[in-house]
């Protein structure tokens, strides 16, 4: 079986980015490539959550956080994604950077307000289009 080596890594938020990061900072070993990602949902024909400028400064405090915890030990690429749809752009993404799978940190949440928000967790595992690694709760140890 062939070693993974690049790794499409979503980025949700500044916690999720730090979050992310720490739990994925252990298996680094062998990982060559990490592209971090964060997509910024489009409303499809509504209006939008926050005004677009706004939306891309946070994706890159975001997805610097990732940028400086892993860099030192891994090649890091940033991209920023705009999508109405999360879960089929991250695989698009990983299809475009030719990563060998999606490494992603499951957030919480009550069971409710996953089915309400469409739990982006379920949909990466359901049927992917390649391997996706759902990664642990980082120890205070990592």
């Amino acid at each position: 079986m062939n070693q993974l080596t690049h790794l499409l890594v979503p980025v949700a938020s500044a916690e999720d980015a730090h979050t992310t990061a720490a739990a994925l900072e252990p298996y680094l070993d062998g990982i060559e490539q990490i592209t971090a990602v964060h997509v910024i949902e489009k409303a499809d024909g509504a209006p939008d959550k926050a005004p677009i400028g706004k939306r891309q400064e946070d994706a890159s405090s975001f997805l610097e956080i990732v940028e400086t915890v892993l860099r030192p030990t891994t090649a890091v690429e940033t991209r920023t994604v705009f999508a109405t749809s999360v879960v089929p752009a991250l695989f698009d993404e990983a299809a475009a950077v030719g990563a060998d799978a999606i490494a992603f940190r499951a957030r919480g949440g009550s069971r409710l307000i996953r089915l309400l928000s469409g739990d982006s967790a379920s949909q990466l595992v359901t049927d992917p289009e390649l391997p996706v690694i759902s990664l642990p709760k980082p120890t205070d140890d990592s």
